[in-house]
């Protein structure tokens, strides 16, 4: 089977994996986004369709609800744990913004979820429901710890309370990121423990396991997976394996890819031997062939023929999705929010197929902006073309179609002394890092203006991530020729559908650690001097 890799071709990092019969789920890091903790759905494990979000809002802080110049970028929801126990599943992970570990369980992928908190902080953790009834959590990064849970009167996990928590693993080598991600598995009678880090004699993220005879250790283990499928010298780690009913056995871990995100990849998985410092021999996974993904390899499909839906897809808006198991507050459900939403300021006509979002705050640029709309951009290169409709904006308002992270690139529409202008901006970092720039205030940088005869226009976003790969229509000319790069285009009401102009310059799009998600397009309009501006948006079309 050839084109298997990468499998979303999405931002879906730090997966976990299961499968309950002949369905696979997949849960992945969501972040700021709500709702949040989205699960995936599949059979096959190469194609993936949204399958529930675990929760619309989590804490309704200030900054969750983007209130003031409160946010939680580079927060939020992070590498869950995803288990199914005597017919319950559990997902735990931990919020940044917080500093808390949440559990939901359910007894239905689909929820209804229920929520609480587990005392103390586990990072990257991963739930071990054990044969014989103990319960096990290892987290950490760098040092990796084991601590042992239970289930009190209401059956939720909680501490045990007595034992203290003990050092299993230390990363001991010279490293640019120690050992977190954890992933723990029972098999054979063995334990396993899935890792990523990255040595510096290497320079790019590994897989490392380590196998044990009792959840304690001592464990014996190495790399396993060290491979960056000839991109860009980006390792491949953090996730972990799951069976197939036949017996076979595969690994799904996420690729850093540039501005498009983190994305996930599928490998085989076979089963070797490794020596232990005591002389014995245990099973050992090797990942692909020996720590390199095949380019094929076969698959095992659950339901052949099945029809799977787009993560990512057009809208005319004129569907109510509230009804359905698991949408976005009414929405298709690939889209998200930048942060938590107040739904009162976002109107739907399902009638015309408008979304109209109104402004509540000052803001002073697009980061601040609330009630942003969102959908995840597609390797290797993508387009997003929306009509907006900018009557109701005030002066100071700007309304568009934006390539949101934090070195964002927009064109919107805005007023200034009663008259509408289109721009294209964008924000530039100056640190040249991976770091990047957290709660800045600064206003963006304006490429070009230009006046507008009426406040209606559709919008273009065309955007690149790897010139090499990405496939060209003949009738588009939007995506660039650069990676991770992004163009803007427009036409006015009054010209022809094909009269498309660009507006501005092409603008560099980078992966930071400050907002630590893919770029997204985004629907937004935000105030700069007066509240209660509006803008209507239709018409989404999105392409590949």
């Amino acid at each position: 089977m050839n084109n298997i890799n990468p499998i979303t071709k999405l931002d879906y990092p730090d997966p976990e994996v299961i499968r309950v019969g002949d369905t696979y789920y997949m849960v992945s890091t969501t972040m700021y986004f709500m709702p949040g903790c989205e699960i995936l759905r599949s059979y096959d494990l190469v194609n993936w369709e949204h399958a529930a979000y675990v929760y619309d809002t989590l804490d309704g802080t200030a900054a969750q609800r983007l209130e003031g110049k409160e946010n939680i970028y580079g927060c939020g929801m992070w590498a869950a744990s995803l288990r199914f126990y005597k017919g319950v599943y559990y997902i735990c992970f931990v919020a940044n913004d917080m500093h808390k570990t949440y559990i939901y369980q359910a007894k239905d992928i689909y929820g209804p979820w229920e929520k609480y908190t587990l005392e103390g902080f586990y990072h990257d953790n991963s739930i071990l429901f054990d044969d014989d009834g103990k319960i096990y959590i290892v987290y950490g990064n760098t040092d990796i710890y084991l601590k042992e849970l239970k289930f009190d009167e209401s059956m939720h996990l909680t501490d045990v309370g007595t034992d203290p928590e003990k050092l299993i693993l230390s990363d001991k080598n010279e490293v640019y990121l120690g050992y977190e991600g954890s992933h723990f598995y029972k098999i054979n009678g063995k334990y396993y423990i899935f890792l990523i880090h990255m040595p510096k004699s290497i320079g790019r993220r590994t897989e490392a396991v380590f196998v044990a005879d009792k959840p304690e250790g001592p464990y014996y283990g190495k790399d396993v997976m060290d491979d960056d499928r000839g991109y860009r010298n980006s390792g491949i780690a953090q996730g972990g394996i799951v069976d197939t009913p036949s017996g076979k056995w595969y690994g799904i871990l996420f690729q850093d890819s540039g501005a498009v995100g983190r994305i996930p990849c599928l490998m085989p998985v076979s089963w070797g031997k490794i020596a232990t410092a005591e002389g014995k021999e245990a099973c050992f996974p090797v990942f692909g062939a020996d720590g390199k993904i095949p380019e094929e390899f076969e698959i095992e499909d659950l339901k052949p023929g099945y029809e799977y839906a787009p993560l990512v897809s057009s809208d005319d808006f004129k569907t109510d999705f509230s009804g359905a198991i698991s949408s976005s507050f009414g929405f298709k459900p690939c889209w998200q929010f930048n942060h938590e939403p107040n739904l009162s300021l976002v109107k739907r006509d399902l009638k015309k197929g408008t979304v109209t979002i109104t402004t509540d705050k000052i803001s002073s640029n697009l980061v601040q902006a609330k009630n942003t709309l969102t959908q995840r951009t597609l390797f290797p290169g993508c387009e997003a073309v929306v009509t907006v409709d900018a009557s109701g904006i005030k002066d100071g308002d700007y309304a568009g179609l934006c390539l949101l992270e934090s070195n964002y690139g927009f064109i919107a529409v805005t007023k200034r002394d009663s008259s509408y202008y289109l721009v294209m901006g964008k924000r530039e970092l100056e640190t040249k890092d991976i770091w990047g720039e957290r709660c800045d205030d600064e206003p963006f940088e304006e490429v070009e203006c230009i006046p507008l005869d009426s406040p209606g226009v559709t919008l273009y976003a065309g955007v690149c991530f790897d010139s090499v790969t990405v496939q060209r229509s003949e009738h588009s000319s939007l995506i660039p020729n650069a990676d991770d790069t992004v163009s803007f285009f427009y036409v006015t009401e009054s010209e022809h559908p094909e009269q498309v102009k660009k507006l501005g310059s092409d603008h560099k799009l980078e992966f930071k650690l400050d907002h630590f998600t893919g770029a997204r397009f985004g629907l937004f309009i935000y105030s700069t001097k007066e509240i209660g501006g509006n803008a209507n948006f239709s018409e989404f079309t999105y392409s590949n």
